[in-house]
């Protein structure tokens, strides 16, 4: 087991409901930023010390027929400290979505908000509150079937937006890491596979070696079939 705390977290749980039971439509694109005024590591890169949060989520809240296939990372040390601080991280899902990831030691403004957007809706998850950590929004944009839109208009009449009502729905606060232990000893009692089993793990390795190689190859994309396990 996996100890990808963020997975068991209220928010989450119901955001990988959300979906996986079809209720925001197919995923168009998750937008994650992950960035404060963190400690700088001696060993470590800020991809590897922050993006496993975000990686771990999006692993866990996809649906099962759609997996990641390449990976783009752009880093960078501005301070010099022998490590990149701040990373750009682009990921390509095998439905054509995009899936991109921000994290950095720099900021000197906390933000952990994550955009799921959806053909039907989307979901923002703001960590940072606790009044509110989720927001399900029916708007978005919606594209029309051609027919016989002539070839000059039909850029323009495919657009359509769609705005709808913002929905805050109640969570109940719970510990993650009591859920990670009642899962632990669950997945023990009932002999099977926890939540967040060894395969997931590897899953999120796979990303970020990927990641690396891209970020030493100037952002060049990597699929993941090309990193070894």
């Amino acid at each position: 087991m996996c100890d990808h705390t963020y997975c068991y977290t209220p928010a989450v749980q119901r955001i990988r409901e959300l979906v996986r039971g079809g209720q925001i439509g197919e995923i168009q694109f998750v937008d994650s930023v992950r960035i404060n005024l963190g400690l700088v590591q001696p060993d470590v890169d800020v991809l590897w010390d922050l993006a496993p949060h975000d990686l771990s989520v999006l692993d866990f809240v996809l649906p099962e027929d759609i997996r990641s296939v390449a990976v783009a990372a752009h880093t960078a040390d501005p301070i010099g400290a022998g490590l990149p601080c701040l990373a750009y991280l682009s990921v390509w899902l095998s439905n054509g979505a995009l899936a991109h990831v921000h994290v950095n030691w720099l900021s000197p403004t906390k933000i952990r908000t994550t955009v799921f957007g959806g053909s039907r809706r989307t979901i923002v998850w703001d960590d940072m509150n606790p009044a509110g950590r989720l927001a399900i929004h029916d708007r978005g944009v919606d594209r029309l079937r051609a027919g016989n839109v002539p070839q000059d208009v039909r850029r323009q009449a495919l657009i359509s937006y769609r705005i709808g009502d913002t929905l805050v729905p109640a969570l109940h606060e719970r510990e993650a890491l009591m859920s990670v232990m009642a899962e632990f000893s669950g997945a023990i009692s009932e002999r099977r596979s926890p939540l967040t089993d060894a395969e997931a793990g590897v899953r999120v390795l796979g990303l970020l070696e990927a990641a690396s190689r891209s970020a030493e190859n100037d952002g060049a994309r990597i699929a993941l079939t090309e990193v070894s396990r």
